[in-house]
């Protein structure tokens, strides 16, 4: 049986592990930017960062499909804390701060930073009513929630690939979003976008987890005489 008690799942060994591959992550990503390994210096629509924010989120999911107890490690997570997270995603305003020091072009700033404060003012309106209604754990306003923040991020990454440089239109007065490939904001698609998108699937997965057992709870109980 699924549950939300996160007690046994969080071994003293599972939380030293997550730290050591959180702390090799972050230097990863802090060295790829400061030494300017994907730099788009090209302006290509893909920019190459990109891959560091995919790579992360495609190891997630071939470990869940591959590894049972990987799996099992990842439904025992707790959607209220893995919501609530969401809260710092509130960090996106830096994007409109640096829009307003000419850091970055609005093209960009503007969805990726609203979108990034909305989610993230909306995640404790998500735990307050997981809180009043247990049964919201497995309900379509939840899911909505959660798709919603891995579309926010889409739209950024597609804002991020509009305006690195290969359409002009999207650049007035040339500025592109080529700061988002080197430190120390390449740690958003390197480290923080990966790791949200990790804990927002790690979400969905549970749901369907738990409506898949509470639709074979109601399957196999008995008939009332």
């Amino acid at each position: 049986m699924i549950t939300q008690d996160t007690h046994t799942v969080w071994t003293r060994g599972k939380i030293t592990a997550l730290v050591v591959l959180s702390v090799l992550w972050f230097a990863g990503a802090a060295y790829i930017g400061s030494a300017e390994l994907l730099a788009n210096v090209t302006g290509s629509f893909f920019p190459p960062i990109a891959l560091t924010a995919v790579a992360p989120v495609v190891l997630f999911l071939a470990a869940y499909l591959i590894s049972a107890r990987f799996r099992e490690f990842v439904l025992g997570q707790d959607i209220e804390t893995l919501t609530m997270l969401q809260h710092w995603r509130i960090i996106g305003f830096v994007f409109l701060v640096l829009y307003s020091f000419s850091v970055l072009p609005g093209t960009f700033a503007w969805p990726a930073g609203t979108g990034d404060i909305l989610i993230g003012l909306a995640a404790p309106l998500m735990v307050m009513r997981l809180r009043r209604e247990p049964d919201f754990a497995t309900s379509k306003g939840l899911v909505r929630y959660h798709l919603l923040g891995l579309l926010d991020f889409a739209v950024a990454v597609t804002a991020a690939g509009l305006t690195a440089g290969a359409f002009p239109a999207f650049t007035p007065g040339g500025l592109t979003s080529a700061p988002m490939d080197v430190w120390p904001l390449n740690l958003f698609p390197s480290f923080i976008v990966p790791a949200f998108i990790i804990m927002h699937l790690t979400v969905l997965l549970k749901v369907r987890a738990l409506r898949r057992e509470t639709e074979h709870t109601f399957a196999t109980r008995p008939l009332a005489a």
